[in-house]
């Protein structure tokens, strides 16, 4: 049996218009105050309103979302919002909702927040032909992590491939002073 006190990270579905007022990450925010936290991947894009361009910051993934909030405190605001939705683990219990580890989803927030160049790519875009060794980031920011290094032909820029498995992967960039490869 599992205890609804306990906080986890639970993946979300936010089923409003990427054009609404306000997104369920927004709201959670609100709403949860200090009890929830909430962390959706963001990119910037350029828009243009009334003739001005515009750098806005808008979720990678329209409907993704992560909560770490006790099952207690969130079941009566997914229960209360319509466009909000627990995303189920495929295979498992009935109506399992799905969760990150803390410590795999501490780490990808470390490595994608404050980084502007970040890719992001689904679990089927991340595939063996695209990453090739496994490295160690020794030193600058992402100093200790450990993952498997993404370079393009062509191009100069080395990328560490950062996953939440079945969900996101990131693309962070690292300079190639700190990278040490792992046999």
């Amino acid at each position: 049996m599992e205890d609804k006190n306990l906080k986890r990270w639970f993946v979300l579905r936010d089923l409003k218009r990427a054009n609404a007022k306000e997104r369920a990450y927004e709201m959670l925010r609100h709403k949860g105050g200090e009890e929830m936290e909430v962390f959706t991947p963001m990119m910037k894009r350029a828009y243009e309103r009334h003739g001005r361009k515009e750098i806005v910051d808008v979720p990678v993934v329209s409907d993704l979302l992560f909560v770490r909030a006790s099952r207690r405190s969130l079941d009566p605001i997914v229960a209360d919002t319509p466009t909000l939705q627990y995303r189920f683990v495929k295979g498992g219990r009935q109506n399992e909702p799905m969760t990150v580890r803390d410590d795999e989803m501490n780490r990808f927030m470390a490595a994608v927040n404050g980084i502007d160049d970040v890719k992001y790519y689904t679990p089927e875009e991340v595939s063996p032909a695209m990453y090739d060794k496994r490295i160690v980031i020794v030193g600058g920011r992402l100093d200790g992590y450990e993952g498997r290094l993404k370079t393009t032909r062509g191009s100069r820029v080395k990328r560490l491939i950062v996953e939440l498995p079945g969900l996101l992967a990131a693309g962070v960039e690292v300079d190639a002073q700190y990278i040490r490869l792992l046999k």
